[in-house]
C-alpha cells in the first residue's frame, strides 16, 4: 500500500514530501511498532524509491548544469570604428620659371647722337670726326725723338687710332674738360661686340683731354681701341656715355 499511496499522480506535493520523511525517518528507526517486519534489501529499495519520489516532486530541485545547446549566445555588436577623415592634400604651388628671350642682341641699340658736342652739352665748340688708322704702337716716333707716353699693341692685336677735331667757334679761349663730363667711350667695328676705349696718358686723349683751346684755333685728340690684325674697319660706332642715356654715333 506504500507503493501505490506515492505514485498517485494528485498528490499534493506538500503532502507528499512529509510524508516520505516520515517513510524515511521510520526506515531509519528501530523499535518502531508501526513499521512491518522487513528485510534489509527491502528497506534500502524503499528508501531509494522515497527518495527518487521526493526529487520527482519537488519543483525546487534543479541541474545545476545547464544544457546551453539549444541557445545561442548573443555576441555583443561591436561598435564601429569611427571613420577615417581623409584630409585632401592641398597641390604644392608650381613653381613658376621665368622665360627669357636670348634671342636679342647681347647689347640693346642705343638712341643715334649727332654730334660729341650735343651729346655732352659742350657750349661754343664742333668736334668732328676726321678718320682713323690703324698702328702697332702710338704716337709715331720719329728718329731721335723720345714721346712723353707711347703704347704698343699686344700680341696679335693692332691699335685703333679715332681722330677727332675740336674747333672753338668764338673769339674767346674757351675750356675743355671731357672728364668734367665723366665721359667714357666704347668702340664697335663692323657691327662687332663693343669695346671700351684705352686709358691713356696722351696728352690728346680725348676721354681725358683738359685744356684751353684758343679762340679761332681747334685742337687733334684721338681715341684709341684694340682689334685683331688685319682688320679693316667698313663701319664704325663710336659708343658715348656719361650722360642720362648711351648714344650711338656712326663715324663711318
Amino acid at each position: 500500500m506504500l507503493f501505490k499511496y506515492l505514485e498517485q499522480g494528485d498528490m499534493d506535493v506538500k503532502k507528499a514530501n512529509v510524508l516520505l520523511c516520515s517513510v524515511a525517518a521510520a526506515l531509519l528507526m528501530t523499535g518502531c511498532a508501526t513499521v512491518p517486519d522487513m528485510t534489509q534489501a527491502e528497506a534500502e529499495m524503499i528508501s531509494e524509491y522515497a527518495v527518487g519520489m521526493l526529487l520527482k516532486y519537488d519543483k525546487g530541485h534543479g541541474n545545476r548544469l545547464v544544457d546551453t545547446t539549444g541557445y545561442e549566445v548573443a555576441e555583443e555588436p561591436e561598435e564601429p570604428e569611427p571613420p577615417v577623415e581623409e584630409t585632401a592634400e592641398e597641390p604644392e604651388p608650381e613653381e613658376t620659371v621665368e622665360v627669357v628671350d636670348v634671342s636679342q642682341d647681347e647689347e640693346q641699340t642705343e638712341p643715334a647722337v649727332t654730334s660729341v658736342e650735343a651729346y655732352y652739352g659742350i657750349p661754343n665748340l664742333m668736334i668732328s670726326y676726321t678718320g682713323w688708322e690703324i698702328a702697332d704702337s702710338y704716337p709715331p716716333q720719329t728718329e731721335g725723338d723720345v714721346p712723353f707716353f707711347s703704347m704698343d699693341a699686344s700680341q696679335g692685336m693692332q691699335l685703333l687710332v679715332l681722330k677727332f677735331n675740336a674747333q672753338n667757334l668764338t673769339g674767346e679761349d674757351q675750356p675743355l674738360n671731357m672728364m668734367g663730363y665723366r665721359a667714357t667711350f666704347r668702340v664697335s667695328v663692323n657691327g662687332e661686340a663693343s669695346k671700351g676705349a684705352l686709358a691713356t696718358m696722351l696728352v690728346n686723349d680725348m676721354q681725358t683731354y683738359d685744356s684751353v683751346i684758343p679762340a679761332g684755333s681747334s685742337v687733334d685728340m684721338v681715341s684709341i681701341v684694340e682689334v685683331p690684325q688685319g682688320t679693316n674697319p667698313n663701319t664704325i660706332d663710336f659708343i658715348l656715355r656719361g650722360g642720362e642715356q648711351d648714344g650711338t654715333l656712326h663715324l663711318q
